[in-house]
Order: C-alpha cells, then sequence, then structure tokens
C-alpha cells in the first residue's frame, strides 16, 4: 500500500497530476480543490495518498492533509459513495468543511457537491455524524511536509527550501475544545456539533473562547 508520494510535479491534469518520484511516475487523482492549490510542474510537492484496487482498476488518490484522506476513506465506506463521489465532496466543501457539514447534520451542504443527491447526502450525514468528532480530533488539516531532498535545482545554485508551514491554532483549539467537552460529560456528536457550530460564526477564537461559545450553544434553553 503506497501512503504517501514526495516528488515534483510533471504535469497537472484535470483531475489528477503526474508526480516524478526519482524517475518513477505516479499519478494521482485529486479534487477539483487539491489541484487548485498544488503548484505547477517542476515544483516539489508531497501528498498523503490512498490506493483503490479492483480487478479491473488501480488507483491512487492524493491528500494535502491527514484529515482529508480520512473523510476519503470514511466516504467511501457509505453506500453509494465511491471515489469519484468522495472526491467531489471533499473538492466542494474542503475537509473541514466536510467535518461541519456532519457534525452539524448539513446534508444540504453535502448536497451541493457535483453528483450528490438528497438521499445520498442525507445517508453520508446520518451514516458518519458519529465520526465527526474523532475525525475533528486529528485536529490541523496542516498539508503534509514536503522533504527538502525532492526539491529540484534549475542551476548551479541549490532550490531553497520553502519553509513548513505552522499548525493552525484553530484546529489545536477545535481539538483542545472537543476534548475539553468530553470531560464535561457532553457526549461526542452534540459536542461535535457545538464546537463546529461556534468555529463557522469565529473562526479565529482560541481554545478558551471556543469552549465558552460551544458551552453557551449546550446550555439548555428558555
Amino acid at each position: 500500500m503506497i501512503g504517501k508520494v514526495s516528488g515534483r510535479i510533471d504535469y497537472k491534469g484535470d483531475d489528477h497530476v503526474l508526480i516524478d518520484v526519482r524517475g518513477v511516475g505516479y499519478v494521482v487523482h485529486v479534487s477539483d480543490r487539491t489541484l487548485a492549490g498544488l503548484p505547477g510542474p517542476g515544483a516539489a510537492v508531497a501528498l498523503y495518498t490512498d490506493m483503490i484496487v479492483r480487478e479491473d482498476l488501480m488507483q491512487l488518490h492524493g491528500f494535502t492533509s491527514l484529515v482529508e484522506k480520512e473523510w476519503f476513506r470514511l466516504l467511501m465506506g457509505v453506500q453509494g459513495v465511491g471515489a469519484k463521489a468522495a472526491t467531489a465532496i471533499l473538492g466542494a466543501l474542503g475537509p473541514d468543511g466536510v467535518s461541519r457539514a456532519i457534525a452539524l447534520g448539513d446534508w444540504n451542504a453535502i448536497k451541493a457537491a457535483k453528483g450528490i443527491g438528497p438521499k445520498t447526502a442525507q445517508r453520508v450525514v446520518m451514516e458518519l455524524k458519529d465520526k465527526a468528532p474523532t475525525v475533528m480530533a486529528m485536529g490541523a488539516a496542516t498539508p503534509v511536509d514536503t522533504p527538502d531532498d525532492v526539491l529540484v535545482e534549475t542551476d548551479t545554485t541549490p532550490v531553497a527550501s520553502t519553509p513548513k508551514p505552522a499548525a493552525k491554532t484553530a484546529n489545536n483549539a477545535q481539538q483542545e475544545a472537543l476534548s475539553a467537552l468530553g470531560n464535561l460529560g457532553y457526549q461526542p456528536g452534540e459536542a461535535a456539533s457545538a464546537v463546529a457550530t461556534a468555529m463557522g460564526e469565529a473562526p479565529d477564537l482560541d481554545t478558551s473562547g471556543l469552549i465558552r461559545a460551544a458551552l453557551k450553544l449546550l446550555a439548555p434553553k428558555g
């Protein structure tokens, strides 16, 4: 099983990229959103991957974060959702958007993906709502690091490595808030829904602010 590919981009197609890994080319299928965020030909890149193997097919699918990869795997487990539909959902919403939509039971957001009907969208939410807290607690949808040794030299001067992105504070706050609410006795599903709502209203909240906002949403009404 190939779980990660690091190399340089040879070319970008409509729904895939060809990544040269030390002379071996890997065709990696990606969502529209992921494709748009990748650099151009010749640039270094690294993607987490999931391989689909059937009698008539062998495909690599690529993801910029483990959260995106995990949602792809879970979506593929829903009846009626194949690789194409899972990729369409992730392309339309992104991994964080999928987390929020499923945590909130917002099947209309899932239905916005190309080729996804209302029944399939409802099934996705129903079957995966209990999985949302676990995926959200994975924390960051931060990009996979690109190793320095795959960067390409275009002349006699080595190409400088790109600084590694810092982990997003919002993702850390999300993870810590879910943990705190669980310790307070809230069920994973209701905690995830409250955190997703709070983050949607105020994405820049720190951990304490996110916990307070979620607790207000969870407080009995009336």
